[in-house]
């Protein structure tokens, strides 16, 4: 069971080059402080507080200005909650579109057989129609939505225990509502995990008790290792992305908000379609930049000139890589 950005692509090299290794560093290679000022934490939210109180909580731990998270989970509901730290926060718009997948335990108002169950699930996968609920962060009005996937994972007399993947922004409860009018028989749902969001899932994820020993044992004893397996790079954000390798020329002048022209990529995921969001990277794999591609993958691998990727979110501080390399002496 696959979400939809999950698709096997292949590396076009469009010209050889190589990075100057005196500049900058490979993500993974960050010292601690940079990594909280740049970093992604794929949290274990806790049932009870709010999304927002979570960021504030992780701003606290770690002694920031900034933290933001990626997508609103009920107070309720717990699971999978990315959280992006300082000067990455930006980063989870990148995930508010991404395909989402949760765990439910929905009660059936009445017995139904094990056959009937399964076969209304099939037959809410692909677009559905949602009313967002009275309490929600959205306008209240008929919008479609994707199910990319539905599997019953066990039945247990009316409590169904299934899995879901999904497109972003769709209700959960509001899919047991309608769930259960289909059958005729009503549903609610009785618990909800969220277990991935792109490229997080449950099975990395970290508390906030996890992260506060971490934060406390760097500071006190200078041991990096439980930070660093805490605190992901931003990097981690743009996993489901397709993505675009600059040369090291071409970094400063997007860092400065260019537009990325076919010159200075040196290579690129196939598959990438006109309007689809895309990351441009570094040769040490950093994120300089999100834009939407201007061209397909063929058109950038066959065209030698022209605007590639328009530019509109930029991560990388300027100056970081000179616009001229000097060679070494």
């Amino acid at each position: 069971m696959k979400l939809p950005y999950e698709v096997e692509r292949d590396v076009i090299v469009k010209k050889e080059a190589t990075t100057d290794p005196r500049i900058s560093c490979r993500p993974e290679e960050r010292d601690v402080e940079e990594l909280i000022n740049y970093g992604i934490i794929n949290l274990n939210k806790p049932a009870g507080p709010t999304s927002h109180q979570i960021s504030d909580y992780v701003k606290k731990i770690l002694h920031i200005d900034k933290a933001g998270h990626s997508g609103t989970l009920d107070p309720g509901v717990t699971g999978v909650l990315p959280i992006a730290t300082g000067n990455a926060t930006r980063i989870v718009q990148g995930l508010l579109t991404a395909g989402k997948e949760y765990v439910c335990i929905m009660y059936l108002h009445k017995p139904a057989e094990e056959s009937v169950i399964r076969k209304t699930m099939d037959g809410f996968i692909g677009e559905i129609t949602q009313l967002p609920p009275v309490k929600s962060a959205v306008k209240r009005q008929l919008r479609k939505r994707n199910i990319y996937y539905l599997e019953v994972i066990e039945i247990d007399g009316q409590d169904v225990l299934f899995r879901m993947g999904c497109q972003a922004g769709t209700y959960v409860r509001k899919f047991v509502h309608d769930f259960g009018l289909k059958l005729g028989i009503g549903a609610h749902m009785a618990e909800l995990i969220r277990t991935r969001v792109a490229g997080f899932t449950d099975r990395g994820m970290v508390s906030l008790h996890d992260l506060k020993d971490a934060y406390t044992l760097w500071k006190e004893s200078g041991r990096k290792d439980c930070i660093k397996k805490c605190i992901q790079p931003m990097e981690k954000a743009v996993e489901h992305l397709p993505k675009v390798w600059v040369l090291d020329t071409t970094v400063d002048t997007l860092c400065h908000g260019a537009s990325l022209s076919v010159p200075g990529i040196a290579k690129l995921h196939t598959g990438i379609q006109k309007d689809d969001i895309v990351a441009v990277m570094t040769l040490k794999d950093e994120l300089v930049c999100i834009g939407n591609a201007v061209m397909d993958s063929k058109e950038i691998e066959k065209n030698e000139k022209g605007l590639a990727v328009k530019n509109w979110k930029v991560f990388m501080e300027p100056g970081i890589y000179p616009k001229f390399v000097k060679k070494a002496e």
